[in-house]
């Protein structure tokens, strides 16, 4: 078997990953998703999961009207749940033993969030989906994946997203864009690249936890990743 350069990732998905057309949940995007990671278990790859909710709830359009932001954030990390329950069948309709934790505890849908617990799933080849953010409000998914990966000794955090890697402006909009296939943490931050929140990125930081930006939707690219080939962009020291 190929030597993995990651033996355990934290992999970080918006909630707009299940969905086809940006908002609600497709079982088709969920079975996508499930099917990428079931490629990189069978490499023997501790893989954990941190979900958004931007499919379901856009806290900042609540913000906009007026609703107080704790009770909007707080919305957003039941809505991370909604996402995990979804993802979770679709991984073990395709045979991935799964686990669902929340950090808002929740025991009739799914375990409260307990460090030493996730990672004994974990050694046993179970997925481990962290549902509900912190939970605390004020604080992003983006937050939540740098400190779930920290916690659980994860190699890599993994930023999945619909182009393959940063670049300076819009591919969509900007043909001339340039990628980068390395930035330094700092780099990230004062060129504003939108990699993740600024609090996530100085997590990663002040812990060298190495955040590798991919698309997750080119075919082989998650694989590829964990074997080492040069795929996306890291940000690291």
């Amino acid at each position: 078997m190929d030597e993995l350069k990651y033996h355990r990732i934290l992999l970080k998905l918006s909630g707009e990953a299940l969905a086809d057309d940006g908002e609600g949940i497709s079982p088709l995007a969920a079975r996508r998703i499930a099917e990428r990671v079931r490629e990189v278990r069978e490499l023997g790859v501790d893989v954990a999961i941190v979900i958004g909710a931007g499919n379901l709830w856009r806290g900042r359009e609540g913000l906009e009207l007026g609703m107080d932001r704790a009770t909007a954030d707080y919305m957003g990390m039941l809505a991370t749940v909604m996402n995990a329950l979804a993802l979770m069948d679709a991984m073990e309709s395709i045979g991935i033993i799964t686990r669902v934790q929340s950090a808002i505890e929740m025991r009739s849908v799914a375990e409260p969030y307990i460090r030493r617990r996730a990672i004994r799933h974990l050694e046993k080849g179970r997925v481990v989906i962290f549902g509900g953010g912190t939970g605390n409000p004020y604080f992003s998914t983006d937050t939540a994946a740098s400190l779930r990966a920290m916690e659980i000794g994860a190699d890599v955090l993994i930023k999945a997203t619909k182009v393959d890697g940063v670049y300076d402006s819009d591919p969509h909009l900007n043909p001339q864009a340039v990628k980068f296939d390395h930035l330094t943490y700092m780099e990230t931050i004062n060129r504003r690249l939108e990699v993740m929140d600024s609090t996530a990125i100085t997590l990663c930081m002040e812990n060298k936890l190495p955040i590798l930006v991919l698309n997750l939707w080119d075919e082989h690219a998650l694989r590829r990743a964990l074997l080492g080939e040069p795929v996306g962009t890291l940000v690291s020291g």
